[in-house]
């Protein structure tokens, strides 16, 4: 990237989040990613340049240093920070405001600093292996995967009903969503493919802010709370048909809706699921959300485990980092802020605020198993809840490109081989480091959802758990090759 020859003409719309906005550029595989502010906040510049430099670095870092260790090279991707030329940023800023969501004008993008994320488009596979070909990319926020199981839990249904799941009813009842989702997480990271199925289905029915789908970079599906979900997905399926029925017969309306829906489906399935070690799974959890439409019975039943190497199981034994709960790190939490009260030159030998580098990855790996009374031990714990809530809230990116006629892939898996074959890559983004600061706000925020859970259920006439008979899978008919991006 030359940035004195930057042009925002050749960089366009891409999406945002709560914390900052993104743009890719129109021909390479490049996106640019600039912190939001609030209104007030920009007007008085209450961020330096020197500041918004360290924010973005220490997500460089803990992606490199950190989340890169726990979850593989092959999934994250740490970008690097970039410096830009601030009549670029600002011509860019004009550029994308009419394009972004009414929604989201509250906040603006950062034109003050000139430091951005320079990323690659996980959109599209990389040039060495898309080749220019359509790619399509399925980004999925996956959320909490487990139940709490630690003794500091207050509330017996934490232990019964998934955070996702309760935190829906408060999302509702506050306005932010008109429909609740009936995605459940831990049908996602059940590894069994009946559960994953269903969440799937899910997410494609009520896609909230979980569930994305991009055609060639260009996003066709995803986040339309005010929508016609019929009618977008009968729209995904007009995108879809090439790529799953590239020489079949044309079919019009529901049966065609369904039978791209359910290729899609078993196409991200195998994605999640897809390891270097056939055969070799993780202990199956027996984790069963009392929300779920299947009944419990066949979801234990069912159970198979996680492919130690797929994607979904990395993601979870770091979300398992989190084994005291936020009931359980507050007091810890009061007990660092306690210690630095008297003593506020150790934060930097804490680490709470970085660097995220070698040490504060084994400070994450050496910390006591048992609660011996000390600050460190609470450091070390508050540290790992942090981590474990960056893998909580990272998305899954899953992208595919058609392969061409009798093109040799090695290595293959040849389920059938006259159907569909695509290469693909899976990668993990959103991982920034969570706040020290934030963790009251957490346990505040853990008080509501339970609350708002049990009120709304004591006055909800509908069964939680409706009895859905169980369906026959067809089996998979497409081929997948995962390369290292």
């Amino acid at each position: 990237m030359e940035v004195e020859k930057m042009d925002e003409n050749d960089w366009k719309y891409h999406g945002e989040g709560n914390k900052s906005i993104v743009v890719s550029h129109a021909q390479h595989s490049q996106v640019l990613r600039f912190l939001k502010h609030s209104v007030e906040d920009h007007k008085h510049r209450c961020q330096t340049p020197e500041q918004t430099q360290q924010h973005i670095q220490n997500i460089v870092d803990f992606g490199k240093h950190v989340m890169r260790s726990l979850l593989g090279d092959n999934f994250v991707h740490h970008g690097k920070a970039v410096k830009l030329p601030l009549d670029f940023v600002n011509q860019l800023s004009l550029k994308i405001e009419p394009e972004r969501p009414e929604s989201r004008t509250d906040k603006v993008m950062d034109t003050l600093s000139g430091w951005a994320l320079c990323l690659p488009n996980l959109t599209q596979l990389p040039d060495h292996l898309g080749e220019h070909r359509p790619a399509l990319c399925i980004e999925i926020k996956p959320k909490c995967g487990f139940l709490p199981w630690s003794r500091h839990v207050t509330k017996d249904v934490k232990l019964k009903v998934c955070r996702f799941c309760m935190h829906q009813h408060l999302k509702i009842s506050s306005g932010k969503w008109k429909r609740r989702s009936q995605y459940c997480p831990l049908d996602l990271f059940s590894g069994n493919k009946q559960r994953m199925f269903l969440a799937i289905k899910h997410l494609l029915e009520e896609s909230q802010n979980n569930l994305k789908i991009f055609k060639n970079g260009e996003l066709i599906f995803g986040c339309k709370d005010d929508a016609n979900q019929k009618r977008d997905l009968n729209e995904l399926a007009q995108h879809l048909w090439p790529f799953f029925f590239p020489t079949g017969t044309l079919i019009h309306g529901c049966p065609r809706r369904k039978a791209v829906l359910h290729k899609l489906t078993q196409v991200v399935t195998m994605a999640l699921l897809s390891s270097g070690e056939p055969g070799n799974v993780t202990e199956p959890r027996r984790d069963h959300c009392h929300t779920s439409s299947l009944l419990q019975d066949c979801c234990r039943k069912a159970n198979s485990g996680l492919p130690k190497d797929c994607v979904l199981s990395k993601i979870l034994q770091v979300q398992l980092l989190d084994d005291l709960d936020i009931e359980g790190i507050y007091p810890l939490y009061k007990r660092v802020e306690r210690h630095l009260a008297e003593y506020p030159e150790e934060r930097s030998t804490m680490q709470v605020d970085g660097p995220y580098n070698e040490s504060f990855l084994e400070r994450l790996r050496c910390c006591p198993s048992n609660d011996n009374g000390s600050v460190e031990y609470a450091v070390g714990k508050v540290h790992q809840y942090r981590v474990a809530m960056a893998a909580k809230d990272c998305s899954i990116m899953v992208t595919l490109a058609p392969c061409e006629g009798d093109e040799i892939l090695r290595p293959a898996v040849e389920i059938q081989p006259s159907k569909p074959r695509f290469r693909g890559s899976v990668s993990i983004l959103d991982l920034d480091p969570k706040p020290y600061e934030s963790i009251p706000h957490q346990y505040t925020l853990d008080l509501q959802i339970v609350s708002n859970y049990i009120q709304s259920v004591q006055s909800d006439s509908e069964p939680a758990s409706p009895n859905v008979r169980q369906r026959q899978l067809d089996r998979d008919d497409c081929t997948l090759v995962f390369h290292s991006a």
